[in-house]
């Protein structure tokens, strides 16, 4: 589901809610969560999941077009751990 779609849903799920107004919310959201990671605090929405910042540690990687060596250096990425509701719901 792209931003979009989910922006449609809700406008249509909600009709008191205008396409604009739906627009605000989900931006207003997708804007906190990632304030949020951005300082390094966790996330968690019960049912669904949680996202937090890991460290992924500095590396010796591989240019695959020379095959020369090169530093990858360390950084931080998000990570999702979806929560045992989605993981059942999804298997089912």
């Amino acid at each position: 589901m792209t931003r979009s779609e989910l922006i449609a849903k809700l406008a249509a799920h909600y009709p008191q809610l205008v396409a604009k107004d739906a627009e605000a919310a989900v931006k207003a959201i997708l804007d906190a969560m990632t304030a949020s990671l951005v300082t390094g605090r966790r996330i968690e929405i019960r049912g669904f999941g949680s996202f937090d910042i890991r460290l992924r540690p500095a590396r010796t990687g591989r240019n695959p077009m020379t095959g020369e060596k090169v530093l990858v250096p360390e950084k931080c990425v998000p990570h999702f751990k979806p929560g045992t509701e989605l993981r059942e719901r999804v298997d089912r």
